[in-house]
């Protein structure tokens, strides 16, 4: 058995590994999965590097921005981190202030983000774009993940952010406006993925494959349309966030491929080349934009062989 632990940003999306540590698929597989949540992507990204945790739950694009030292921080040297496996398209949501009705509102206030030049930052940049409003006309805060993020929009100190579920169904039951997904604006977008220093993944390539498995054991179930309720109480029995009345919203927008969990743990093409297109534009480019540089699929394609 080995002991990997993980990171992740909070969030509905995390439900697949709630599901495979419950029913120890994660054990099976001879792995034993300690899962924390990050309240930042420069911290995972730090404690990722500095081998405190061994895989991450995290943005795609947060694995292309270390790689090529334009994270939030810098690590020096360049961190080998690469993706392994998808998890979501995900649905980015502008979440805005009651008073906020359009894009266009937001001129001369401040948003709330998790950094400003890495995961999600570039999706926003994208709306505002868009609709017109430059990024001068505008103040933006790096303020951490989700829960932060939202709590600073629904106490009134920032008028929007961009969230995930379950924050966005808590936003709009309690009457935020949401202004804008990133599912409006691309056809495909690589949100969530799975990520590792390939250094340590090299050494360590059965628990890799274990993780993996397990995983997909419980993204499996967790898609099965007749588990749907049963499903739906683990998420609220692992996110106090989440109360009744939003589950059946979040779920729906969890199980919906086009806006959450991705079947099989596949990566995108289309979404990958989403993201990079969006670095290249909003990030000071690639040097690289080869999807080969940032991802690995062989640990997945051996981890199904052995399945």
């Amino acid at each position: 058995m080995t002991d990997i632990k993980l990171i992740c940003f909070p969030g509905a999306p995390n439900l697949p590994i709630f599901v495979a540590q419950e029913k120890g698929w994660f054990e099976d597989n001879g792995v034993n999965i300690d899962l924390t949540t990050t309240p930042a992507s420069a911290y995972q990204a730090e404690n990722l590097a500095n081998g405190t945790f061994q895989i991450a739950g995290t943005a795609f694009d947060n694995v292309v921005a270390y790689r090529e030292k334009q994270g939030a921080v810098v690590i020096d040297p360049a961190p080998d981190f690469f993706a392994f496996m998808g998890a979501t398209q995900i649905e980015l949501a502008l979440v805005a202030a009651p008073d906020v009705k359009t894009v266009a509102d937001l001129k001369g206030r401040t948003l709330a983000l998790d950094a400003l030049a890495t995961g999600f930052a570039f999706v926003l940049y994208e709306m505002l774009a868009r609709a017109g409003v430059a990024q001068d006309e505008i103040k933006m805060v790096p303020v951490g993940a989700t829960p932060l993020r939202w709590e600073s929009v629904k106490d009134g100190t920032h008028a929007a952010t961009l969230t995930i579920e379950p924050f966005t169904s808590i936003a709009r039951a309690q009457g935020f406006n949401v202004v804008e997904t990133s599912t409006n604006l691309f056809a495909a977008y690589q949100g969530g993925s799975f990520a590792a220093k390939h250094s340590w993944a090299k050494d360590n390539a059965d628990a890799v494959k274990g993780f993996i498995r397990g995983y997909l054991k419980g993204l499996e179930w967790t898609l099965d349309p007749a588990n749907l309720a049963a499903a739906t109480q683990v998420l609220l029995a692992n996110m106090d966030a989440i109360k009744p009345p939003v589950a059946p919203k979040v779920m729906a927008n969890l199980l919906n491929p086009r806006s959450g969990l991705t079947p099989r743990g596949a990566f995108l093409p289309e979404g990958v080349d989403t993201v990079l297109d969006l670095r290249r534009r909003y990030g000071g480019g690639l040097a690289n934009s080869d999807p080969a540089r940032y991802i690995d699929t062989s640990f997945y394609n051996d981890a199904l062989k052995g399945a």
